[in-house]
């Protein structure tokens, strides 16, 4: 049980200045230790086995291996850090994966604060926060259950690695990796160009990249498609 007036916390971003930021913020706040801080998802769980700290902030989209996998990896262990996930793309299917995957809370990056306190001093009582909601246990069960399967059928087990994307994203990202234009993506989905282009752009942003061939090389790095997939098909 973590002591509320001394908590341990260690930060993980892949952002030196947003990291320092968030420490600065937390260690000038009363009752709070920052302990450590790392930039990846590997660095994090040799931070938390040795260290041990009551609270970790991990950001999702880490490089190699992600918040959601290291929040997975924590859990099965049974280490006693209790996990807050930050996210620059807030939406209900990341948050569902990221609490069947044993996270205490979820917030967006642009989170006060304040409330980043808030969220730290209720974790640490053994609460889980959801959108600003505080739920016990049973609460969080029973929440985890009222979810629908379909919200859970692009990401698969949370031990698997993660993709913040839709079916329908994933499947227009699988395209684009065989080389496709956003006509011919267009032709075969049979939707509109447009709404390629719509695709397409709401891939970029949530993967943080400038261009399709940094998507594709995201995508192939992480596992999500297959080198094979971009030739089998080839005339």
């Amino acid at each position: 049980m973590a002591d509320l007036m001394h908590t341990t916390i260690i930060v993980v971003d892949d952002h030196p200045l947003f990291r320092q930021g968030v420490a600065d913020a937390l260690s000038l706040e009363p009752g709070f230790q920052v302990i450590g801080q790392a930039a990846t998802g590997e660095d994090a769980l040799v931070m938390i086995r040795e260290l041990m700290p009551d609270v970790a902030v991990v950001d999702v989209n880490l490089p190699g291996m992600n918040g959601q996998q290291v929040t997975r990896q924590v859990a099965l262990e049974r280490l006693p850090t209790r996990v807050i996930l930050l996210t620059a793309y807030d939406d209900a299917e990341q948050r569902l994966h990221a609490l069947r995957g044993g996270a205490f809370a979820y917030c967006s990056k642009d989170i006060q604060p304040e409330e980043l306190f808030w969220v730290i001093r209720q974790i640490v009582t053994g609460k889980f926060v959801l959108g600003g909601q505080i739920l016990d246990s049973v609460e969080m069960e029973r929440w985890l259950a009222l979810q629908t399967e379909s919200a859970l059928r692009s990401y698969g087990d949370p031990g698997e690695p993660y993709h913040p994307l839709s079916d329908r994203e994933m499947e227009v990202l699988t395209y684009i990796t065989k080389g496709m234009s956003n006509k011919e993506i267009a032709s075969i989905l049979g939707i509109s160009h447009q709404t390629v282009k719509n695709h397409v752009t709401a891939i970029l942003r949530k993967l943080g990249v400038g261009d399709r061939t940094q998507a594709v090389i995201y995508a192939i790095q992480r596992g999500w498609v297959r080198l094979y997939q971009q030739t089998s098909k080839q005339e």
